[in-house]
């Protein structure tokens, strides 16, 4: 085997360096024009920049914890509450306060249901929010009595759920039928829920 001393190393390198020094440049001129093309790209849509991907960890574990949502201001009783109904708010964007408005209602107090978890568009995306009525622990009307209704912002077929509202809905749904015993029978999805 050739064996090279430091020096001589250093020698045979710079003459290949020399010896290509047209590819060297080649290379460079095409690092420099990609990384300004990249920076206009950047540059033009710093208004509206792009979304996260499918599911971004790390705004997921900005969201408040599923203990601290599922806490109210009145004490729990497991016999309290029997199933859950997981629905989509048939709105394009929105949060408890808008949805409240959006529906015609005085108050964010009088919305039917018990929790709202947002797809970005009026909340932060995977964001759970407790309505009054989880707070007060009453029930809702539209469902049968003892459940537990999670309004999915999203209208279930141009705007399906969210990667991470689905997977905040399935954290929520699994620490609410721990709490109450719910059995997974009685927990209901909409029909195109992943």
């Amino acid at each position: 085997m050739l064996e090279l001393t430091n020096i001589e190393f250093i020698d045979v390198l710079g003459l290949y360096i020399m010896s290509n020094q047209p590819r060297v440049a080649k290379v460079l001129a095409a690092l420099l024009v990609s990384m300004t093309a990249g920076a206009i790209v950047l540059m033009a849509i710093s208004g509206n920049p792009p979304s996260a991907g499918p599911f971004c960890l790390s705004s997921y574990y900005r969201l408040n914890t599923i203990d601290q949502i599922v806490s109210s201001e009145i004490p729990q009783t497991s016999s309290r509450w029997s199933g859950i109904e997981v629905y989509y708010s048939q709105t394009r964007a929105g949060n408890v306060e808008q949805l409240a408005t959006i529906t015609g209602l005085r108050s964010p107090d009088e919305l039917d249901c018990h929790f709202v978890v947002s797809n970005g568009l009026g909340g932060q995306d995977g964001g759970i929010e407790s309505t009054h009525r989880w707070q007060k622990q009453w029930p809702v009307y539209s469902s049968a009595p003892g459940t537990i209704r999670i309004c999915v912002v999203g209208d279930g077929t141009n705007m399906l759920a969210t990667n991470s509202q689905i997977k905040r809905v399935e954290a929520l749904v699994e620490k609410l039928s721990r709490n109450f015993s719910i059995d997974s029978a009685n927990i209901f999805y909409p029909g195109d829920w992943r």
